[in-house]
């Protein structure tokens, strides 16, 4: 089975690492986005607490938030990997098959936290989707969609809405939604923070490359190889193209095509679940304010 990339409670989490295995979870669509100019006002990229990037802790568990998004009555969402609130093992990444906590569950976003410390809380928010609460309720069928549809939205509390930036940190962007999947060789780009780094942000910056997407997962699913590959606790980081663009979301370390490579979720088709499944009117991507700059 292929590990997810949560640290589960922290009991559990040096246990994780030692799971990690194989391999498998990504995707392509068609979904909206919003321009950063949308309501409500952004915070500036340099003083936003909650971003792209943002260490999200739900019931013990520690994720990486993705993208931003919003909805018709201007509703305020982060992303993150639905695994992240999921009851089971590192091991278990069928969506299909695995229990979540309920939706409404509180979400804490953290600043600073590591092995030996839970860090600050600057914000707080609800589950308010769960692609793997959904899969199961509905009874999907769809193995790629059961396989690689990993994704959960958490609603802002309205008290922190404006200390809120859409931009990933270091790269900026989003400058929209990838909608053509990845070719081997393409040049990849995120911005991970699991608490496993000990607050070092210099490690939170990733770039590199495609392995090319497999025609079997139907573009649900893009392995590809970063110098330092994701760990525990960066789950559900976002994912950029050569054009900043959202390509996807992280969930897996994999063995396979090559060792230590890692399998991320196609936001596009997430997304695209999301807006028919969700009850959530109105569900869109927010552009980053800061332009995309793919340069170390």
């Amino acid at each position: 089975m292929s590990p997810l990339l949560n640290p589960p409670k922290p009991a559990r989490r040096l246990a994780a690492l030692a799971a990690l295995a194989s391999a498998a979870v990504l995707g392509a669509a068609t979904a909206t986005v919003a321009p950063a100019s949308a309501a409500p006002a952004w915070a500036p990229a340099d003083e936003a607490t909650i971003t792209p990037g943002t260490q999200m802790y739900t019931d013990g568990a520690q994720c990486t938030s993705n993208f931003v998004f919003t909805d018709a009555s201007s509703n305020v969402y982060v992303g993150y990997a639905a695994h992240c609130a999921g009851l089971g093992e590192a091991t278990d990444t069928n969506g299909c098959l695995n229990d979540s906590v309920p939706l409404g569950t509180k979400v804490d976003f953290v600043e600073g936290g590591s092995l030996v410390t839970s860090g600050t809380t600057v914000g707080t928010g609800t589950l308010a989707y769960s692609s793997w609460r959904t899969m199961r309720d509905l009874g999907e069928t769809d193995e790629n969609a059961c396989a690689y549809n990993d994704f959960a939205l958490v609603k802002v509390d309205a008290a922190y809405v404006g200390d809120v930036n859409p931009s990933i940190p270091f790269w900026g962007g989003p400058t929209g939604i990838d909608t053509d999947g990845t070719a081997a060789g393409d040049r990849v780009y995120t911005y991970g923070n699991s608490s496993l780094r000990a607050g070092i942000e210099a490690l939170s910056p990733h770039t590199g490359i495609s392995l090319g997407d497999s025609a079997a997962d139907d573009g649900w699913s893009h392995p590809l190889y970063t110098v330092t590959p994701g760990v525990p606790g960066d789950s559900g980081s976002a994912f950029l193209s050569e054009d900043g663009a959202a390509i996807g979301t992280l969930s897996t370390l994999g063995l396979a095509p090559l060792p230590l490579s890692n399998n991320i979720g196609d936001l596009g088709r997430e997304l695209a679940y999301a807006q028919q499944h969700s009850g959530i009117a109105g569900l869109q991507l927010v552009e980053g304010t800061e332009p995309f700059s793919p340069l170390l």
